[in-house]
């Protein structure tokens, strides 16, 4: 049962991935998870406020269930396949605890300072999830699609755009965490 609670190698997991893109290339479908959101705010109705969700998303239904998908794997991996503990550097989490009072470090994958049910309390940190998920939701829209929908999908198809905008992910998140994440904690 060991391979239950412990990363697949990069041997296994990467070819599964391959396998999964030449599948939807072989049916002209591509992957990521905001055309995946898209389909369903699509479905429940967004069409009325948006044009931009105004099309046939049951041509894109099959989306629906990357999203079911997601969810279910995601609830069986935390709960079932995993023990919930991250081995990490003990630097870095005495840096975490010292610099910005992460006490959680090496505990959970979430610290819960930041992730936790009782940081919901803190008007800072709702204020902070509301403009996280904005940028995301505009960074999504503007680059033509989201970091998995880039970077499995376009670079397996060789777009250009889709390394530009990668690069930029990457770019946009060391700044984040090396410029912008010291200043808001």
């Amino acid at each position: 049962m060991n391979w239950i609670t412990n990363p697949w190698p990069w041997y296994i997991s990467g070819p599964l991935i391959a396998l999964i893109m030449f599948m939807l290339l072989a049916t002209g479908k591509k992957f990521g998870m905001s055309s995946n959101l898209r389909t369903v705010c699509a479905a429940v109705g967004a069409g009325r406020t948006s044009q931009f969700f105004r099309y046939d998303w049951r041509a894109d239904r099959w989306n629906l269930m990357v999203v079911l998908g997601a969810i279910i794997g995601g609830f069986l991996a935390s709960n079932y396949m995993s023990d919930n503990t991250v081995i990490i550097n003990p630097a870095v989490a005495q840096q975490l605890s010292e610099e910005y009072n992460i006490q959680s470090a090496g505990e959970n994958y979430l610290p819960l300072e930041i992730f936790g049910t009782e940081a919901l309390s803190n008007p800072y940190t709702i204020i902070l999830l509301i403009v996280g998920g904005v940028l995301v939701g505009f960074g999504a829209r503007y680059a033509g699609g989201c970091t998995s929908g880039h970077a499995i999908s376009g670079l397996s198809n060789l777009q250009l755009p889709s390394l530009i905008a990668v690069v930029g992910f990457f770019i946009g998140g060391l700044s984040m965490v090396h410029l912008i994440f010291p200043l808001i904690f």
